[in-house]
């Protein structure tokens, strides 16, 4: 396995750059003030009711149109005259001026007479009134700066500057990246004469200016790791320009790439020295210092011109307040009087703690809510659902809040650890509120705490939070009588309650005097006109409507669903019940309508009424879920109420058959003629069926949280149930897209952990060595490959035992792609040998294919490199045959990888841009990662060092197949490519990780990079 976005367009792309002449500290160039003002989308590309009838273009080859129409635009010479006219404004050239600027001091003995004729050739192709004669000499005057390419591109950059001035750094950043865009190549490409060479090399030199403002821009604004490799591209395309230079160090510096920012500096040093005998600017010495000092200040987004507000990203995530919120005016003075006070201070802690449905979330959110004037850059929240079999994990909240907080997704860290000191630091200097609801413990809450002055957090947990140092414990009671009656009044009406004052008191004394349960009994009233308080308080006297008494926490719990439960409809308390049974954060109504076996449209209308009754929330249009503990009072009004097991276990089953049915079919589409749903087991219950792989992969990874807790509850229930064990893993291996895209892989290893260790303990060998196989799948794209050749080779003793041909066929293929990583080349191709026999005799073409594909990457290694792009060739007619698109792609990104060692260049890089853009459409950024990284070698080969680093940046950015070991081999291509560059100071930096790498993984690739290293430190 292995192989990420698109090649960039090579119009935009900074080794287009190389070619275009510079000059240092043009101006921009406009000859004559500023462009007459744009339209709001003013680029002519975009044609609209109201563009102009004829547009120009000198940012490239000079062209004209008439709508859509490409205008003849006559000889070199010609065109000359056309730009000389075009970039005057409007305003007139005399016909010496023309001549001068066409020829020179050499122009023809009939200059004046060729003048006239190109002019007279120019007026029959343009629209009449454009090209006119005035004073000896000619114009073009143009109806709108929107009619020339150049006038769109000033207009589009002042008006980027006029954002960044008001603060808009997202908005001036999108605006220049549109004038930018507007370049095509070379501008005024292919015209002669002085003039054109003149504002050739000023239009150059302003679109670096451009650049330069642009990526400064993307620093500021949080994207330092998309930065680096375009940066890197600029650089080597413009070694003396200290500013691209500035810029990268700063980018690497807050990509947490230290070491390689300060080799940057090394680098320019001695470039400037050895060519221009000076020393690098002081703003660049200046920057070098500060990230010797690891400068906090660099670590953030600069701080705006001091006339302009500041840009910063101000979550606001609090939930809505109820309008009807009632009493607990001590509780809301107290905490409000904390908050208020957080300013200048340490951190305060707030922690309410109480039973379920005492209202801590409803008074945390309306405290919250009047405290967000304190705190004015932002307010988070989050349900760390506590309750739940499975609690948020801290590592996944961070990464969420730092997204809110405008961390990019590639600069967002791994680990926990890593992940709440950047969330820290993000926070610094802020005032952000963080509301963390439903907390499990002190444990789960720690990470997730601000840390800082200024900033508070308001906690809420069915525990007692002591174990939060410094923590203003609230510990909530039920309401009194009072503050119960008056919610009570409040939601149905002053009229009703007064009529019958001593049956309202009844009521809520009733429910407890629990806010959850008295909101609830109010609301089914509220809608019922034709029931009297009385008829309520009557139906709440009935004890055999509540649950008998266990604890007083929890008999008031148990009493305010009762009351909901109650009142219900028999086959609204079905849905309750069975619903309830399902894990996972949420159901699709689609996945509902299999638990209760019923239609989408039924289902829809029963779980809209259990939403009314505020017995499950609406997460998302068609998306449903549980308070945690109503989903527990669900699960034990389905063991009470359900008349046997056998309704309960049937719900579970059509679930779990829904899931597979549905996911096997998404696989099929994807995979045309794998025969991966032949072996599957059989389903009774149907799934979806999808026509367009897009919108099954679009069901996939939207549905890829319940359907993994779908495999860990059924790995649990088939410790008794073979079946659903043997469909847990086959649902597990038909979502395997999950864990090659990187999006689910902790989620996916869990759950295949979980179905692995329930069958070894069963003793099921077919369904233990099917599970391993999925292992060896989640371990390879770790890059952890010893553990997966061990769960590999188990697996294929198990498939031995099981007479199982699925892992029979994959796993002695993966360990053939182990085996080519680690090294052991003929273990290799016998692994890999063994797989493609094994995959002939079950007919299975896809499988066969893949192999063979793999086969060719050891036979590269091998050096027999023409039976390598036979393989890979044989592979491709196999997908191509079978009409795959995804496996397509990897069988180009093998033969890729076997042209580019056997030296045909072009047809490698052509291989692997279909590769990559076959894996983008598929949503595999794992293997978009890995097919940059080959990009980079094939343009290494080809003695493009520049690209070649552009490709191995984006390749670290997206990470890929195969961990830190491959982040190691991308660093030993980058380092490649910098010492062609001349940057041999960062490329000794990559080189050193790389080698640190190695060292602890024990990887061949150890003695290359020390090599690499030895040969440099000789140098």
């Amino acid at each position: 396995m292995d192989g990420i976005p698109a090649i960039p367009h090579q119009r935009n792309h900074p080794e287009a750059a190389r070619r275009i002449p510079t000059t240092a500290q043009a101006p921009v160039p406009s000859t004559a003030g500023p462009a007459d003002p744009c339209p709001a989308d003013p680029c002519p590309a975009d044609a609209a009711p109201t563009a102009p009838a004829t547009r120009f273009a000198v940012l490239g080859t000079v062209r004209a149109w008439r709508g859509a129409e490409s205008l003849p635009s006559g000889s070199p010479q010609q065109r000359a005259l056309l730009a000389a006219l075009l970039l005057r404004d409007g305003r007139t050239a005399t016909a010496p001026e023309l001549i001068d600027a066409i020829w020179g001091d050499e122009p023809p003995q009939q200059a004046l007479a060729t003048i006239r004729t190109y002019a007279s050739r120019l007026r029959k192709v343009l629209e009449p009134g454009l090209l006119v004669s005035d004073a000896g000499g000619y114009a073009i005057r143009l109806h709108h700066a929107a009619a020339l390419d150049l006038g769109v591109a000033r207009a589009l950059a002042a008006d980027a500057d006029k954002a960044r001035a008001a603060g808009d750094r997202v908005l001036a950043r999108a605006l220049l990246a549109r004038a930018l865009d507007l370049w095509d190549g070379e501008p005024l490409a292919g015209v002669p004469g002085p003039h054109a060479d003149t504002e050739r090399t000023r239009l150059a030199e302003w679109r670096l200016q451009l650049l330069e403002t642009r990526l400064d821009l993307d620093l500021e604004v949080g994207h330092h790791a998309e930065a680096v490799s375009e940066l890197t591209a600029l650089t080597a395309a413009h070694p003396l320009r200290e500013r691209l230079r500035e810029l990268l160090m700063l980018a690497l510096y807050r990509s947490g790439r230290q070491a390689e920012a300060l080799a940057v500096y090394a680098d320019t040093r001695r470039l400037l020295a050895d060519e221009l005998g000076v020393d690098p600017r002081p703003e660049l010495s200046a920057l070098q210092q500060r990230i010797l000092r690891a400068d906090a200040e660099l670590a953030r987004a600069e701080d705006a011109p001091p006339t302009a507000a500041p840009v910063v990203v101000r979550p606001a995530q609090l939930p809505a307040t109820v309008p009807d919120f009632t009493g607990r005016a001590p509780f809301v003075s107290e905490l409000g009087e904390i908050l208020s006070g957080a300013e200048g201070q340490v951190m305060a802690v707030s922690a309410l703690a109480g039973i379920g449905g005492v209202g801590k979330t409803t008074l945390a959110v309306h405290v919250a809510h009047a405290a967000r004037p304190h705190f004015p850059d932002g307010q988070l929240y989050v349900d760390l659902q506590g309750t739940e079999t499975r609690p948020a994990e801290p590592v996944a909240v961070l990464g969420s809040f730092l997204r809110a907080l405008g961390t990019p997704d590639t600069a967002i860290p791994d680990t926990a650890a890593e992940r709440a000191a950047l969330y820290r630091s993000t926070l610094d200097g802020r005032r952000v509120l963080v509301l963390l609801d439903n907390a499990r413990d002190a444990a789960q809450v720690r990470p997730l705490l601000p840390g800082t002055a200024g900033c508070a957090a308001l906690v809420t947990s069915r525990v007692r939070m002591s174990g939060l140092a410094g923590a203003h414990l609230v510990d909530l009671d039920v309401m009194s009588p009072d503050e119960a009656l008056q919610l009570f009044t409040r939601i149905v009406g002053a009229e009703r309650v007064g009529a019958e004052r001593q049956a309202a008191l009844d009521v809520v004394g009733a429910c407890g005097f629990l806010p959850l349960a008295i909101r609830i009994a109010a609301s089914r009233l509220a809608a019922r006109r034709t029931w009297t308080v009385s008829v309520l308080a009557a139906k709440l006297a009935d004890e055999r409507r509540r649950l008998d008494e266990l604890q007083a926490g929890d008999l008031a719990v148990k009493a305010t669903f009762e009351l909901g439960y109650g009142q219900l409809e028999p086959a609204q308390q079905r849905a309750f019940r069975l619903l309830g049974l399902a894990d996972g954060p949420d159901i699709s109504l689609p996945a509902a309508a299999a638990v209760l076996d019923v239609s989408e449209h039924d289902t829809e209308d029963l779980l809209e009424a259990l939403v009314d009754c505020s017995l499950l929330e609406s997460a998302a249009p068609g998306r449903y879920r549980f308070h945690d503990l109503v989903r527990l009072y669900a699960r034990a009004c389905a063991e009470r109420d359900e008349q046997s097991p056998d309704g309960r276990t049937a719900a579970l089953d059509r679930l779990l058959d829904f899931y597979l049915a549905t996911a096997a079919g998404v696989y099929a589409l994807e995979r045309p003629g794998d025969r991966l749903p032949a072996h599957m087991s059989a389903t009774r219950h149907p799934g979806l069926a999808f026509t367009e792989a897009r919108a099954a992969l679009d069901w996939l990874f939207a549905e890829a949280d319940p359907l993994l807790a779908c495999v860990r509850q059924s790995s649990v229930r088939g410790a008794e149930r073979p079946d659903v064990l043997r469909r847990a893993v086959d649902l597990l291996w038909a979502a395997k897209d999950l864990t090659e895209s990187g999006a689910n892989s902790k989620q996916y290893e869990s759950a295949a952990r979980a179905v692995c260790e329930t069958a070894r303990a069963v003793k099921d060998p077919y369904a233990e060595g099917r599970a391993r196989t999925t292992l060896t799948m989640v371990h390879l794209v770790a890059g952890r490959f010893a553990e997966a050749d061990d769960e590999a080779r188990r697996a294929m003793a198990l498939a031995r035992e099981a007479d199982d041909p699925l892992p029979s066929c994959w796993a002695p293929n993966d360990r053939g792609i182990i085996a080519l990583y680690q090294g052991r080349h003929a273990d290799g191709e016998r692994f890999l040998l063994e797989a493609i026999a094994n995959f002939r005799a079950d007919g299975n073409f896809v499988g066969e294919a893949s192999a063979l594909c793999n086969l060719s990457r050891i036979h590269v290694e091998l050096g027999r490199l023409p039976s390598a792009i036979d393989l890979a060739q044989q592979g491709i007619a196999i997908y191509d045959r079978m009409g795959l698109t995804l496996r397509l792609a990897n069988g180009r990104y093998a033969l890729g990888i076997a042209l580019t060692q056997a030296g045909r260049l072009g047809e490698a890089l052509e291989q692997l841009g279909e590769a990559l853009s076959l894996f983008h459409e598929n949503r595999q950024p794992l293997w978009e990662g890995v097919t940059h990284f080959r990009l980079a070698e094939a343009h290494l080969a080809a003695g493009r060092p520049t690209l070649a680093a552009s490709h191995a940046e984006q390749a670290i950015a997206l990470r890929g197949i195969g961990g830190e070991w491959r982040r190691a081999t991308v660093l030993t291509v980058l380092g490649k490519a910098l010492v062609r560059l001349g940057q041999r100071d960062r490329a000794r930096v990559c080189w050193r990780d790389a080698e640190s790498v190695f060292a602890q993984l024990g990887s061949a690739e150890l003695a290359e990079v020390r090599t690499l290293l030895a040969s440099q430190l000789a140098a």
